[in-house]
Parts: structure tokens; C-alpha cells; sequence
């Protein structure tokens, strides 16, 4: 009589991921902050999502940019529980209050009350200061916030708004959305801050710089070399002990035949990161010469190693 035996979950292994995690969320919200205090904010260049709202808000009123941002993020909050959970609404919780006092940290340690560095730019022409925060910190922002994207977080505001319509759009990547808001935001900002050309060409950058990071980020790192490896049935097994045992890859095999020659051959399929590449190439040619090989790039893959399916609503 066989019985059902319960699988126990690995309370180590959940603890483990559950610290890597935030630990990433973390170094997330720190370079994000970074990028938002000494370079964006600074620079006097408008940003996108709710951290561009809390620059606008910040002209009116007389509060850290780092509590407004808070405040201005509740209803969102509230708005991430129903849609994506408590998982979601503790992670993006974390990354939304962190980020936040981090500005309001960044903004004593590097201002008049403590280092007097800011803008860090201070050295540079005017023409160069602003250029190096736009580019500069469109690529701390986007860094940051692909990061805590990749965990399942978000710093909440306009991210909840892009994550529910990345649902409804799936055709479209979530860099994109973000870049439309983004620029309907900025947009607004020439309200408040008057008509300026240069800054709002200088804000385009960074947003445009922005969201090629966050895409980077977020989804770059899932890319890979998809491999067909067609060799004759005595190179076979030893093609594939070379691959397994150096590359360290799995792969499928296939059994084939040649149209014209009507020989049995073997396709072997893997997938590798681009920079283990040269080394499988390097392999094969080593165990069979004659070996015809298909190279071709693939952007999304998802499955053990990669990118887990959960993660297709990025």
C-alpha cells in the first residue's frame, strides 16, 4: 500500500532566498537613491513614476523629497495589496520606505548640514553638470529599480500602475510602458517649472537612458546563446560528456538524418550564457570537426538556471 509522503519545504533554502532577496532589494534601493540625490535631483532634471511626481510636489511643499514620496506612495500601496497580495505589498513596502529614507539620508550626508558636496557635479561647465546627471543618473535609476524589479518588488507609485497594465500588455515590456509615464510625467513638469527646452531635452536623456538600463537589467540577464549541434552518431556521446562535464549545461538530443545523404546523425540542443559560448563552440570542434553548428540568440528563457515563469509579468 504506497502512502503519501508530505514533502517538508526546506526552511533553510526559503530562509536563504528570502535574505537574497532583499539583499538585492536593498543594493537596489541604495544605487536607485543615489541616482535620484547627486545627480537627478541636483541636476534640477524632472523624473518619471512617483519620484518625478515628489520633484513637483517638492517645489510646493516644505517636507523632505523622501516623505513625500511616502505619503504620495499609501494609496498605491493599498492598491498593490488587492491586485498582487501581501508578498508583493511587504517587498515593494520595504524597497518604497527604504528608498525613501535613503534620499532623505543621502540628501543630510552629501548637503550644506554635513559633506556640502551637492551638486557633485559642482567642478564641472553647466553645459557638463547636467548632461552627467542626466545620463549618470538615468543609469543609477534604471540599475536600481531593474534590480528591485527583478526580485518581484517595486518602490510602488507609478510601478503598480505599469506592473497591472505589463499584465494587460504582455506583448509589451514593461521598460516601455514605464518610458510612456514616464514622459507623460516629465510632460507635466514643464507646468511647474516653466517652458525650459534644455532641461526638458536633458530630462528626455535620462528617462530615454533610464529605461534602456531597466530593460538591461531586468530582462538582459536572461539572454543566451541557443546552440543546434548536428554530428555524426559515433561523435555523439562524446560531444555530449564534453558538454555536460565542461560547459556544465544540460541539452536534448534529437535523433536526425541527413536529407541528401540519408545518414543517421544527432542534433544536440542546449542553451548557454554568451560568455560560455566560445568554450562550447571550442568543444565541439574539438571532439568533431565536421560538425555543423546553428547559432542564434535567445532573449527570454525561462526554467531552471534562467528566468522562472512566474517572473513572464515583469
Amino acid at each position: 500500500m504506497e502512502e503519501n509522503i508530505a514533502v517538508k519545504p526546506d526552511k533553510k533554502k526559503i530562509a536563504l532566498k528570502i535574505l537574497k532577496q532583499y539583499a538585492v532589494i536593498t543594493l537596489g534601493c541604495i544605487i536607485y537613491s543615489l541616482g535620484i540625490s547627486l545627480f537627478i535631483t541636483p541636476a534640477d532634471l524632472s523624473a518619471g513614476g512617483m519620484t518625478g511626481i515628489s520633484i513637483i510636489f517638492s517645489t510646493f511643499i516644505p517636507l523632505p523629497q523622501g516623505i513625500i514620496l511616502v505619503i504620495l506612495n499609501i494609496p498605491m500601496l493599498i492598491l498593490g495589496l488587492i491586485f498582487f497580495g501581501w508578498k508583493f505589498l511587504i517587498s515593494t513596502g520595504y524597497a518604497t520606505v527604504g528608498s525613501s529614507l535613503l534620499m532623505t539620508l543621502w540628501e543630510y550626508v552629501f548637503g550644506e548640514k554635513c559633506l556640502n558636496i551637492l551638486p557633485i557635479t559642482q567642478k564641472a561647465s553647466p553645459a557638463s553638470a547636467i548632461l552627467i546627471g542626466a545620463v549618470v543618473g538615468g543609469v543609477l535609476f534604471g540599475a536600481g529599480m531593474g534590480l528591485i524589479f527583478r526580485m518581484g518588488a517595486s518602490t510602488a507609485g507609478t510601478d503598480i500602475i505599469v506592473k497591472l497594465l505589463r499584465k494587460k500588455f504582455r506583448h509589451l515590456k514593461t521598460g516601455m510602458i514605464s518610458l510612456v509615464t514616464d514622459m507623460t510625467i516629465v510632460s507635466c513638469s514643464l507646468f511647474v517649472n516653466g517652458y525650459n527646452i534644455e532641461k526638458l531635452f536633458y530630462t528626455a536623456i535620462s528617462t530615454v537612458v533610464f529605461t534602456m538600463v531597466f530593460d538591461w537589467v531586468l530582462y538582459g540577464g536572461n539572454s543566451a546563446k541557443t546552440v543546434f549541434i548536428i554530428t555524426a552518431k559515433e561523435k555523439c556521446e562524446s560531444v555530449i560528456n564534453r558538454i555536460l562535464k565542461d560547459i556544465d549545461t544540460g541539452a536534448t538530443v534529437v535523433d536526425a538524418k541527413g536529407a541528401y545523404t540519408k545518414d543517421e546523425k544527432v542534433m544536440i540542443m542546449c542553451v548557454v550564457k554568451p560568455f560560455l559560448y566560445p568554450r562550447l563552440r571550442d568543444v565541439v570542434h574539438e571532439e568533431d570537426k565536421k560538425a555543423f553548428m546553428i547559432v542564434s540568440s535567445a532573449k527570454e528563457i525561462y526554467g531552471e538556471g534562467y528566468q522562472n515563469p512566474e517572473d513572464a509579468e515583469l
